[in-house]
């Protein structure tokens, strides 16, 4: 492991933060000397991210909390676009109200993360947008298109998989790169940036911009990139069987978060616990040293940090609390997944389906013929069993970890 001597350096590493660096000793070396304006990029395709975006929100509040200043990217220009890398097909296209709309929510997030205003560590928002649509296409060719090599682009990763599996890349996406190395330019020239960090996938694209400003500016720019976060069972991060783990509240309630990270894997805790808390590293050793049953202390000190940061320390502690009352008191929590019921009962199946607890029928059925579903903690095994209409929330189980409530209107 290499020694860095500055607070940035040491943080980044101690928390798992670095996978790749293009000059870590320069980046070292100026980080002791000055604070560092860096940004990461987040096009606006939706109007939320979810947990697998929450490595590089993280590290954007290292930053800041190492005394640098955070810049947070909101990709106006190259959302209209679309990033080619990781990706098989090309994104649908966003009209600008809709862009607009998802910035707006997204800022939300960010938020809670980082502290924005005008001091010299204060986070900032920009939307590279503010430069990219005005640029003149023959001028920006002329300026800077001429830097970027056909052959070299062709042997990127983001672009060489998509034509070895002989899927579509149009002239548009391959333009991302170079508007992406524009950005990095554009923000050394307006903000003095000095560094761009991303995920693995982002390396090539960090690395063009560096070349970029290098070329036109004579500029030294550094880049940092994080590991691809999957967990111990080799998913990706921030994917599960039901969807995305949204980060605004509301595409998930706070206890479904909660929830998220209070089941990980025993093998995640520590990696999870330094990549997504604040807590110190002694007792994150002592956490994810806990034999046996207790690791569960660990993981229930997990989700309370990482939803306090993402949804407050109230709405964390009310999911606590739910969860506590749900699994050590058998009651019905009040932040329990719902569904309303406009009928004087409802099949089991239909009630499974109404709190998005399966699927499909068929997989309501499997979980019924495994003695996986309960009403009210009694299990059920009639796949036909009908929940009857009543002024008291019914609780569904299904499996140890998954809990709701039918509510049925007064009549």
């Amino acid at each position: 492991m290499t020694e860095f001597k500055s607070d940035l350096m040491r943080l980044l590493q101690e928390r798992g933060h670095i996978y790749q660096t293009t000059d870590a000793q320069g980046l070292d070396a100026l980080a002791q000397k000055q604070c560092i304006p860096a940004y990461i990029g987040f096009d606006c395709t939706g109007p939320s991210l979810h947990v697998g975006s929450l490595v590089q929100i993280m590290t954007l509040r290292r930053l800041q909390a190492a005394g640098h200043k955070p810049i947070v990217i909101m990709g106006g220009g190259t959302t209209k676009i679309g990033d080619p890398s990781d990706k098989s097909e090309a994104r649908p296209m966003l009209d600008d109200a809709t862009i607009q709309s998802n910035k707006r929510s997204i800022l939300r997030i960010f938020e809670r993360f980082l502290t924005f205003g005008d001091g010299p560590t204060d986070a900032i928002m920009i939307d590279n947008a503010d430069w990219l649509d005005g640029l003149g296409y023959i001028s920006f060719l002329r300026d800077a298109g001429r830097h970027f090599s056909i052959n070299r682009m062709l042997t990127l990763d983001a672009v060489k998989q998509r034509l070895d599996r002989e899927q579509s890349l149009s002239f548009l996406e391959f333009n991302y790169m170079i508007l992406q190395a524009y950005d990095f330019l554009e923000l050394y020239r307006r903000e003095g940036c000095r560094l761009q960090c991303g995920g693995s996938e982002q390396w090539s694209n960090i690395v063009n911009g560096i070349d970029l400003a290098r070329r036109m500016e004579g500029a030294e720019l550094f880049g940092i990139t994080s590991p691809l976060i999957t967990t111990a069972d080799g998913a990706k991060m921030g994917k599960t069987v039901n969807g995305a783990v949204w980060l605004h509240e509301d595409f998930l309630p706070t206890y479904d978060y909660w929830q998220f990270w209070r089941n990980s894997d025993d093998r995640d805790i520590g990696k999870f616990l330094r990549l997504f808390t604040e807590l110190p590293t002694r007792e994150i050793e002592r956490l994810e040293n806990l034999p046996g049953s207790q690791i569960n202390e660990a993981k229930i000190a997990l989700a309370n940090a990482a939803t306090a940061m993402a949804r407050g320390i109230d709405a964390a502690n009310a999911a606590a609390e739910t969860a506590r009352q749900t699994f050590a008191d058998g009651a019905s929590g009040g932040q329990l997944p719902s569904a309303e019921i406009d009928a004087g009962h409802i099949g089991i199946i239909d009630a499974l389906l109404a709190l998005d607890f399966v699927s499909s029928k068929k997989e309501a059925r499997r979980l019924i013929g495994g003695g996986g579903a309960k009403v009210d903690g009694v299990m059920v095994s009639d796949e036909n069993h009908a929940i009857a209409a009543q002024s008291d929330p019914v609780k569904i189980s299904a499996g140890k970890k998954k809990h709701g409530l039918l509510k049925f209107p007064a009549r």
